[in-house]
């Protein structure tokens, strides 16, 4: 995350010092707790495609219009650090950018309760930067991811593996393509006192499916490198993927039997012999291969359409480095 960034989070959350900012001790935790996911940095390629957007669109640095996108900016990356802390209880994870998740340092109550005043933070950076467009993106982006959460946590929750690609599709265009890719530059027209081109919405959603699929990928691969989460975490949560139902769907009887077997399991009951047996079945299947070629068909399709949007906005220069920055999205090794 740009150090600018950080250093607007960090001024509009509370401090730590319990003593200038509320007389309970008890609260330096929950101070501490805010600001632990900001602080753990992150890539912030949402925030950066969202800063490049509004340069594209003309704002210079050094204006109102540049400051507004810096707190668009901080939205975003507030946005995910709360989702985030509840993506990580939903999902029982054990870690998050290499260390341990929020709930398994503080207890689930703890945690929940600091996503929720993350939430409420986000809020006040959308008031602050003074867009009145930014509302209702924000909402629509909110909305969307949440109407995906439903759809991918519904599934582990009823058991459903009677999915097809065109399902997990839909998820992903709805959980991962809006916050990502869609808003980001969407936002960034915005702030530069533009309206967004309306090809970002599909052109978006391709990228937003690509690079989740890229993810999903990632996850399984015997590598973790700087990846920042546990490999083969989405298969002890029982995540639904691309790469799953594809090789679900070539799967021997047997096999099948098998991974239902385990994925009718919660996570503490897998068992880690088990599951590095299903893990080795996916690798050797070349549906990981499978995945990676789809995502990168997704992508092509995607850079296409944002291509031809950019060659209309005024700073070509920031409109490359977009199309720079998303081939990072799709293709990214960790």
């Amino acid at each position: 995350m740009r150090s600018d960034l950080l250093n607007l989070i960090l001024g509009l959350l509370p401090s730590t010092d319990s003593d200038r900012t509320h007389s309970h001790p008890e609260l330096a935790q929950f101070y501490a707790m805010l600001r632990d996911y900001p602080q753990r940095g992150g890539k912030g390629l949402r925030s950066e495609l969202l800063l490049l957007s509004a340069k594209a669109h003309g704002a210079r640095e050094d204006t109102p219009q540049w400051q507004s996108a810096l707190w668009l900016g901080a939205v975003l990356e507030l946005f995910q650090n709360w989702v985030l802390i509840h993506d990580d209880i939903e999902d029982d994870s054990e870690e998050r950018r290499g260390r341990p998740a929020l709930h398994r340092l503080h207890g689930v109550p703890l945690a929940l309760n600091a996503g929720d005043a993350l939430h409420a933070y986000m809020w006040a950076a959308v008031q602050q930067a003074g867009v009145p467009e930014a509302y209702e993106e924000v909402l629509t982006m909110i909305h969307r991811t949440a109407e995906g959460q439903h759809l991918d946590l519904a599934w582990v929750a009823h058991h459903e593996w009677q999915l097809t690609e065109a399902d997990y599709l839909e998820m992903v265009r709805l959980k991962t393509a809006y916050y990502t890719v869609v808003i980001p530059l969407r936002l960034g027209a915005l702030a530069a006192g533009q309206l967004p081109d309306p090809a970002f919405t599909p052109a978006g959603e391709a990228l937003g499916a690509a690079f989740q699929i890229r993810d999903d990928v990632l996850n399984l691969q015997e590598d973790e490198g700087s990846y920042g989460k546990e490999i083969g975490g989405d298969l002890l949560e029982g995540k639904r993927t691309l790469i799953v139902l594809h090789w679900l769907s070539s799967a021997s009887a047997a096999q099948q039997a098998f991974f239902l077997n385990q994925m009718a399991l919660p996570r503490t009951d897998k068992d880690p012999v088990q599951m590095d047996q299903l893990l080795d079945w996916i690798r050797e299947s070349g549906s990981l291969n499978y995945a990676q070629q789809f995502a990168l068909e997704q992508g092509r399709r995607g850079l296409n359409l944002l291509k031809e949007a950019l060659g209309r906005t005024a700073d070509q220069t920031a409109a490359a480095q977009i199309i720079d920055l998303v081939q990072s999205y799709v293709t990214r090794q960790a």
